[in-house]
């Protein structure tokens, strides 16, 4: 027989198993030198165009706008950033919100287009072309609603948060410790 206690069935597993690790001010700096801003707006840019184009072949595609989506803009800005920044502090989170916001109005910009385009019997880029400055009232009276603009502000929102990096327990406790010092 052994002396090993038996572990019960209903038992939820430890998410924390054994002695932290040890981190120190060495490790935190490294996590503050990982950050990346100019990464961060690279790939938010990639994907405020790519999300754009997916968004508008679906909307033409089923013939119906969806203003729902610059939630899920925004939910994919958050987790690139998170990802390509790799940030910590306040700045990316600021980051995210602006990218969302000018994402969502990009993209709508591109669904008003390419249904512009249909209409027309003309291409999408053609229509992008022809935008001057006498378009973007008739837009904003004709296109934008009050639906979008909350749309909008929630997906910024949640691109917000989730834009920073998570961290664990030694991570954290390591960028903890420069603030110390």
């Amino acid at each position: 027989m052994t002396n090993k206690p038996r572990k019960s069935v209903l038992r939820l597993p430890k998410k924390h198993r054994g002695a932290p690790e040890l981190s120190g001010a060495a490790d935190g700096e490294q996590l503050i030198a990982a950050q990346s801003f100019r990464d961060a707006v690279i790939a938010g840019l990639i994907v405020i165009i790519l999300f754009s184009v997916l968004w508008a072949m679906l909307s033409t595609l089923v013939n119906r706008i969806f203003p729902w989506m610059t939630v899920v803009l925004g939910l994919l800005i958050g987790l690139v950033l998170r990802r390509a920044g790799r940030g910590l502090d306040w700045r990316f989170p600021v980051l995210a919100v602006v990218l969302a916001l000018a994402g969502a109005l990009v993209g709508n910009v591109v669904v008003a287009a390419a249904f512009t385009a249909s209409e027309l019997d003309t291409s999408t880029l053609t229509i992008l072309r022809a935008v001057t400055s006498m378009t973007w009232p008739v837009f904003f009276d004709e296109v934008i609603s009050a639906a979008d603009v909350v749309y909008a502000l929630f997906g910024a929102a949640t691109a917000a948060f989730y834009a920073n990096r998570r961290l664990s327990r030694s991570e954290y406790k390591a960028v903890r410790s420069l603030d110390r010092h």
